[in-house]
């Protein structure tokens, strides 16, 4: 009577299983677990058959009889089945349905638990262990607490989402079971009928099953196999795109020192959703054909230098074109592409399959994936996959590109930049040379003028001299060492080259020494005085001075010409290359700022429109340069200075 009772018990549980499967009404996705289902319940109807016996064969109930290890086994086989239904119903539910099926859960887990450990001593010991037996009694107990608490909970509509890894995990479970009891039962068998060959026989099983294991582990072409068909009829769509996406960011994102280059990651990225082992990546070159651009662990590939031309590119770009070639190959056209595949790709035994990579609507390359271990059809969903990677390996490829022609753009405009201030200063130069040529022709026999000719010679060769040593060394380590400079011979000497063009006065004058370069600063100043004479009227002094300003010393240069508007300061003054003056480069005031700036100190500008200028050189004093060096070789923070 109790093993009757303890039938009807187990099938009603797989009735509830079942019922819990089905509760969120999506019977299509529990197709794999009907089998498990209905071998369970066939065991159990087996068990009805060998009770049947017992009750009519009551000598038949010894431990050692066929028909009671029969029964055990069978009885054990039912308890495996169900945990293993069990498990997949609750690693494979929802947040919200674990939290209803958790105590009954616990509660069947308890019960088939102790029933497990219970046949299995039985069936080991050859006999029935009293005190487990004891136990199955007191253990009604607590499972019935557990379903009367579980119960109490809310019943709200369940909906199981069983992931992949639940879905493998399950079936290698039941097939590893599935082995162990073929195994234990031929064994059983082979030591009850085998007689004197049973060892033999089952060392040959044993063998035999072994080599099995390791073909299946050793064989890509198997596991792929299993995997495709496991994929195929376990679940609704082949792909599991979280995890998909997840590794595709993670293969293309890749990137640094020892980490494989955009092309090959590109190659990867799309090989790993098909599991193909090679590839190769094809990218559009100037004259617009697709050439091979980079290898992925197919070396023998013999890509021509125009893999693809411009009129295939027409028709894939149109079609957004995933090519099947083995079907190319046997002759199935697709109808939406009427596209001539090149020869050399339909020749090459391992092209599997070409993926466009498509960036706005524009084919700027192409994917050729090499055939996996377990070659197969490609269907609607490995196109609709390959398409959408596709477009995004097309933004990652675009965006690098974009950069990489940003970084060479940057080169040419810090080309342009020093092409650009060696012809500021060349005109200066040259400007100089041509009033001095037009005042020779009026002035060549008087001696002084000679002198003064010979000086303004001998300046405008050291200049360029000077340019062409700060031009060979310019960039990042460009910056010109400081020294003491005496402010008021630099000035002086600019007041005198100048003022031979115009009135250039010295209003006051400092003797400072100051940490700066000397090209430099009499550049700066060269540059804002010849500002100045340019923005004044033909009779109209420029002034400058030079004084101390707390630690620093100041250079001031004033004129009373048109002036500037604030608006002008803000946003032209110092922008290079922006010019008001008529064939001017438009880098003299920036030039100056960035002059000034290296030297540690600051150029300020006052202007009033119709009222004149103001600019103000601000460097600090040797002395206290000395002194922000000391502290920074000692590693104290640099004290802010007036």
């Amino acid at each position: 009577f109790t093993g009757f009772a303890e039938v009807a018990r187990d099938l009603a549980w797989i009735v509830v299983i079942y019922r819990l499967y089905a509760a969120d009404g999506r019977l299509a996705m529990i197709g794999p677990v009907r089998p498990l289902l209905a071998a369970v319940a066939f065991v159990a109807l087996l068990r009805v058959v060998l009770l049947t016996l017992l009750a009519l064969y009551p000598q038949q109930a010894g431990p050692l009889t066929p028909i009671f290890q029969t029964n055990i086994m069978l009885s054990l086989l039912g308890v495996i089945g169900g945990l293993v239904l069990l498990h997949n119903l609750y690693g494979g539910a929802s947040g919200m349905a674990r939290q209803i099926l958790r105590w009954p859960a616990i509660a069947l887990a308890l019960l088939w638990g102790l029933d497990l450990n219970y046949y299995a001593v039985a069936y080991l010991a050859g006999g029935v262990p009293d005190l487990l037996q004891a136990f199955r009694g007191i253990l009604a107990l607590p499972v019935a607490a557990l379903l009367a608490f579980g119960s109490a909970g809310s019943g709200e509509s369940l909906r199981l989402r069983p992931s992949r890894t639940v879905a493998f995990q399950t079936l290698s479970l039941i097939l590893i079971g599935g082995y162990l009891a073929a195994m234990f039962g031929i064994a059983k068998w082979l030591t009850l009928t085998g007689g004197n060959n049973s060892s033999l026989l089952q060392a040959a099983l044993l063998v035999l099953g072994g080599g099995l294991i390791t073909v299946l582990f050793l064989s890509r072409r198997l596991r792929g196999w299993l995997r495709v068909t496991a994929a195929k009829h376990l679940f609704q769509h082949r792909y599991d795109y979280r995890t998909e996406w997840l590794r595709f960011t993670r293969t293309i994102g890749k990137s640094g020192e020892g980490q494989a280059s955009l092309e090959e990651r590109v190659i990867r990225a799309l090989a790993d959703i098909v599991e193909s082992p090679a590839g190769l990546l094809l990218i559009q070159a100037e004259s617009g054909a697709l050439e091979l651009a980079g290898r992925w662990q197919w070396p023998t590939a013999d890509v021509p230098a125009e893999a693809l031309d411009q009129t295939a590119i027409r028709a894939i770009e149109t079609a957004n074109y995933v090519a099947d070639l083995d079907a190319a190959r046997a002759g199935k056209i697709d109808k939406h592409c009427a596209v001539t595949l090149p020869d050399w790709l339909m020749n090459e035994p391992r092209a599997w399959a070409m993926v466009p990579l498509l960036h706005y609507e524009r084919l700027i390359g192409a994917v050729v994936l090499a055939r996996p271990a377990h070659a197969r059809l490609l269907d609607w969903e490995d196109f609709d996959l390959l398409r959408v990677a596709g477009q995004q390996l097309a933004s990652y490829l675009a965006e690098h590109a974009g950069q990489a022609a940003l970084a060479e753009a940057g080169r040419f405009d810090d080309f342009n930049r020093r092409i650009a201030f060696v012809m500021h200063d060349i005109k200066n130069l040259a400007s100089q040379m041509s009033l001095l040529a037009r005042n020779a022709e009026s002035h060549a026999e008087n001696p002084e003028f000679r002198a003064d000719m010979l000086v303004t010679l001998r300046n405008s060769a050291d200049k360029l001299n000077a340019l062409l040593a700060r031009l060979s060394r310019y960039g990042a380590s460009s910056a010109e060492a400081l020294e003491p400079v005496r402010a008021d011979l630099v000035a002086k000497g600019v007041a005198a080259q100048l003022g031979q063009l115009h009135p250039v006065t010295l209003v006051e004058i400092e003797p400072i020494e100051i940490a700066a370069s000397r090209g430099g600063l009499e550049q700066v100043l060269l540059h804002l005085v010849q500002n100045a004479i340019d923005a004044s009227a033909a009779n109209s002094p420029v002034f400058v001075r030079v004084g101390k300003a707390g630690t620093h010393g100041e250079i001031e240069v004033l004129d009373s010409g048109h002036g500037m508007s604030p608006e002008f300061v803000r946003t032209r003054l110092f922008k290079p290359f922006d010019s008001t003056k008529s064939g001017g480069f438009g880098i003299g005031a920036y030039e100056a700022r960035e002059l000034v700036r290296a030297m540690g100190g600051r150029l300020e500008v006052e202007s009033r429109e119709a009222l004149g200028t103001r600019f103000v050189i601000r460097v600090p004093l040797n002395e206290t340069a000395e002194v922000i060096q000391a502290l920074a070789r000692h590693g104290t923070a640099k004290p802010k200075v007036a």
